[in-house]
Parts: C-alpha cells; structure tokens; sequence
C-alpha cells in the first residue's frame, strides 16, 4: 500500500480517475488480504502492527488530501481524520518507546473500512465519464468521520497508561 499511494495520487492528480479507483480499490484488497493471510498463518509480527495502520493512514489521507483539493470534500471532515491519525500515531510512539505494541481494535478497524469505502464512492462519482451520483458518498463521509472519532476516544480511553508515566 505504501508503494501504491504515489502511484494512486499522480493518477487522481493527473484525471486518471479509472487508474486511480483501480490503484486505491487494489491497495484496499491487499489491506484485508494482508490480515487475513497473518491471521490464519499466525504471522503476526510487531513490524506488521506498526506498518499495516501506518500504510492504510497514508493512502487513505493521501486521498482525502488530494479531495479537498479536487473539491470533492471539505476540509474539516479531513482536519477531524487526520488529527485522529496524529493522535493515535503520538501514542503509539510513545507506547513503542515503553515497549508496548498496540494493535487495532475493532473500532479502528471499522473506521479503516468505512473511510476506504468513502474513498472508493467518493473515486466512482469523480469519473469525468460517470453518471453515478451515488448519493449514499455523504452517508459514508458522515459515517467515516463518526467512526474516526469513535475509534480515536476508544483508542485513547484503552491505552491512556501510555501517558501516566
């Protein structure tokens, strides 16, 4: 994912919309494929904890960035997600440094799928060519950003020992 996202970007960037669904939509399936593949083979490491979240923040918000500057999304629906993303980030550091890895909940989780199904309604109604107009991408930005501060408090009141020391 993290090798994709600059290839995604110049092609939403660029008005290759159809390369950029079909870039983001791989990068997507590679994201569940990768757990699933860790889950049943039990390789799950401490580096695959800290880069999964990390490549999923930087495609998704490479998206979101990228949509702000499209039009295609207002800028504080961005600012709540990425100031969850640096929160959330801070105190993985800071547990990392204490030696505590800190796995995605199941909130964090659903706030991953709902904000890559917001990117990829959001990359169907952007084609030059389409006629979608699918109007449930405001129902997904709403439910992306509720999610993202839900998992973001739960993330903070589960692991504020992190901060006690």
């Amino acid at each position: 994912r993290i090798i994709m996202s600059p290839f995604f970007i110049f092609f939403l960037l660029e008005g290759y919309s159809l390369w950029a669904f079909i870039t983001f939509s791989l990068a997507s399936v590679t994201d569940f494929l990768d757990g699933y593949l860790a889950r049943k083979y039990n390789l799950i490491t401490n580096f695959g904890k800290f880069m999964d979240p990390l490549a999923d923040k930087l495609l998704v918000t490479s998206a979101l960035v990228c949509f702000v500057q499209l039009g295609l999304l207002n800028a504080w629906v961005v600012i709540i997600i990425l100031s969850r993303e640096f929160i959330v980030s801070i105190f993985r550091a800071i547990a990392a440094a204490e030696g505590i890895v800190i796995a995605a909940s199941w909130w964090g989780k659903a706030k991953t799928i709902s904000q890559m199904a917001m990117v990829i309604v959001l990359l169907l109604n952007n084609y030059p060519f389409s006629e979608f107009g699918i109007p449930i991408d405001r129902i997904l930005v709403v439910l992306a950003t509720v999610l993202t501060i839900v998992s973001g408090y739960d993330y903070i009141v589960k692991n504020k020992q992190v901060l006690k020391d």
